[in-house]
C-alpha cells in the first residue's frame, strides 16, 4: 500500500525563533505536533499560550485528530507547550529514550526533589533509534541524531524529516555542542546520517536565525544541505568540523531561557510540584554553570 504524502503546516514563534509543525495526511486525518512552544516571560515568570493556540486553531479548523505531540529533544531555548496541547487536543507525548541521561545530569545541577524520576517516565513513549509509529495513514520513523545533546532524535514521516537542532538552514549551519553531554564529533556523524537520505528528502528545521538579507525559512533538502551548508557541506572532514564547532561554541552565550526551559522540558512540560502556598517555583543555580 502506498503511504499518504505528509502535509506539513509550520508555525513560527518569533520570540524564540522556533518552528512548530503540524503533520497530517489532509483535513479530517490524524496528525502529529512537533516541538510546540509555551510562551514564557522570563522577567515576570509568567506563561501564556498564544503560540500553542495557533496550533489548536489549525488543528480544529482542519478537523484533525492529534495522535502525537513529539519532542526532538529537551530544548534549552523554549519551554514546551505539550501538557497544554494534550489537555486541549489529546494525543501522546514522545521523546528519545536518552532523555533519561539528560534528566540525570540536570537533576543534579538543579538539585531537584528526591522523587523526580530520571527514567523518562514523564513522557508517554520513549523512542529508540529505528522505531516506527503510526499517525493514521502516515508512518513515522525515529532517527537517533545525538551531538547537540545525547537525546536528540529526528522524525522521518514520508519524505519529510524533522531534524530538531541537528541542522539549521544552509546559511546558518549546525547546532552548538557545548551543553552537558554534547559532542561535536558525534554531531558530525549524526549530520552525515541525515545527509545519507535521498537528495530530495525534505528537511524541516526547529529554528531559523536568518541573516538580514532573507526572511525566516523552515525547509531545506538533503541536496541543498550537502551543497551549501556553511558548516558541513560535502568535503568538510570530521576533524575540520570539530575544530570549527569547538572554537565557535566557545564564543556563544547561553540561551536566554536555558534555566527555566530545561527544568520544565525534562518534566515533559510540567511545572515543578507546587509548594505549600500553591505556587510552582523554578530554580536558578548561582555560579553553578
Amino acid at each position: 500500500m502506498t503511504q499518504a504524502v505528509p502535509q506539513v503546516h509550520p508555525i513560527f514563534d518569533e520570540a524564540t525563533w522556533t518552528w512548530t509543525y503540524v503533520v497530517h495526511a489532509g483535513p479530517g486525518s490524524a496528525c502529529a505536533i512537533v516541538d510546540p512552544v509555551l510562551d514564557y516571560d522570563a522577567k515576570a515568570g509568567r506563561t501564556r499560550h498564544a503560540s500553542a493556540d495557533k496550533v489548536i486553531d489549525y488543528v480544529r479548523a482542519n478537523a484533525l485528530k492529534v495522535e502525537w505531540i513529539l519532542e526532538t529533544h529537551a530544548h534549552a531555548d523554549h519551554l514546551t507547550a505539550a501538557p497544554y496541547l494534550k489537555a486541549q487536543l489529546g494525543g501522546r507525548t514522545g521523546i528519545g529514550e536518552h532523555i533519561a541521561a539528560v534528566q540525570k545530569v540536570f537533576k543534579g545541577i538543579f538539585n531537584l526533589e528526591a522523587g523526580f524520576a530520571t527514567d523518562g517516565s514523564q513522557f508517554d513513549r520513549l523512542f529508540t533509534d529505528g522505531d516506527e509509529f503510526r499517525i493514521g495513514a502516515l508512518t513515522g520513523k525515529v532517527l537517533h541524531v545525538p551531538g547537540h545533546t545525547p537525546a536528540d532524535i529526528a522524525y522521518q514521516i514520508g519524505n519529510a524529516v524533522f531534524v530538531g537542532d541537528t541542522l539549521f538552514m544552509p546559511d546558518v549551519g549546525t547546532a552548538r555542542c557545548d551543553f552537558p553531554g554534547g559532542d561535536a564529533r558525534t554531531l558530525y556523524r549524526s549530520v552525515r546520517k541525515l545527509l545519507s537520505l535521498p537528495p530530495d528528502t525534505r528537511l524541516f528545521m526547529c529554528h531559523d536565525y536568518p541573516p538580514s538579507d532573507r526572511p525566516v525559512a523552515c525547509e531545506s533538502s538533503v541536496a541543498e544541505q550537502k551543497a551549501r551548508n556553511i558548516h558541513v557541506h560535502d568535503g568538510v572532514s570530521e576533524d575540520q568540523f570539530v575544530d570549527m564547532r569547538t572554537r565557535r561554541d566557545a564564543t556563544l552565550a547561553m540561551p536566554v531561557l536555558i534555566l527555566p526551559a530545561v527544568q520544565v522540558n525534562i518534566r515533559a512540560g510540567e511545572m515543578p510540584p507546587k509548594e505549600g502556598n500553591g505556587t510552582s517555583y523554578l530554580k536558578i543555580p548561582v555560579d553553578a554553570l
